[in-house]
C-alpha cells in the first residue's frame, strides 16, 4: 500500500548534494512531491524535507540507499503525530470592487494574510496543513485563483530534542 512518507534529511552544504538526492530519487521511480531545502541552525548543514508516496519496504530501501551518499549526515522519517508539517502558499484571486471584501473575508477565516492589493485582485499568503491549504484553494476557486505558488512541506520533530544536535554527535 502506498502511503505518503515524509524524509527529514541533513546534509552538508555543499554544491552538488540536492542534485545526488533528488537523482537517488528518480532513478527509484519515486515521484517527490515536495521539496524544501535550506540551512539550519548549524552553518555548513542544510536540511532537506522531502514529501514521497510509497510503500514501507520502497521508502526503506531509499533511506538506505540516501544513507550511504557521502554528503549526507542523517535521516529521520517525521511521522504526522510526531511532528510539525506545514506548507506556505501565495494565490493571487480575482477581486473587483464587488468581490473584495468576501475574498478578503474567506482568507481572514483560514488566517491568511492580504499581502497585495491591485485593481482586479488580491495575493493571499497562508501558511498551515495540507489539508488546510487545500480547503483554502478550494473557497477561493469560485472568484478565480489567476495564480499560485507553494513551497515544498517544511517539518520538524515535536519536543525538545534536535536532530542536528544528535547528526553532529555521531558524526
Amino acid at each position: 500500500m502506498t502511503t505518503r512518507h515524509t524524509l527529514s534529511v541533513l546534509v552538508e552544504d555543499k554544491p552538488g548534494v540536492l542534485t545526488r538526492v533528488a537523482s537517488l530519487f528518480a532513478r527509484r521511480a519515486f515521484n517527490i512531491n515536495s521539496l524544501a531545502v535550506g540551512p539550519t541552525e548549524v552553518t555548513g548543514i542544510s536540511r532537506m524535507t522531502v514529501v514521497v508516496d510509497a510503500d514501507g519496504d520502497l521508502i526503506e530501501q531509499v533511506t538506505k540507499q540516501l544513507n550511504k551518499l557521502i554528503n549526507v549526515l542523517k535521516i529521520v522519517e517525521l511521522l504526522p503525530d510526531n511532528s510539525v508539517q506545514r506548507d506556505h502558499i501565495l494565490v493571487k484571486v480575482r477581486a473587483d470592487a464587488a468581490t473584495r471584501l468576501q475574498v478578503t473575508q474567506a482568507a481572514d477565516l483560514f488566517r491568511a494574510s492580504v499581502v497585495d492589493v491591485s485593481t482586479d485582485s488580491l495575493t493571499i499568503e497562508a501558511t498551515g496543513t495540507a489539508d488546510k491549504i487545500a480547503a483554502l484553494l478550494n473557497v477561493l476557486e469560485p472568484f478565480g485563483v489567476r495564480e499560485i505558488v507553494q513551497s515544498g512541506t517544511l517539518a520538524v520533530g515535536r519536543g525538545s530534542r534536535s536532530m542536528s544536535d544528535r547528526a553532529l554527535r555521531s558524526a
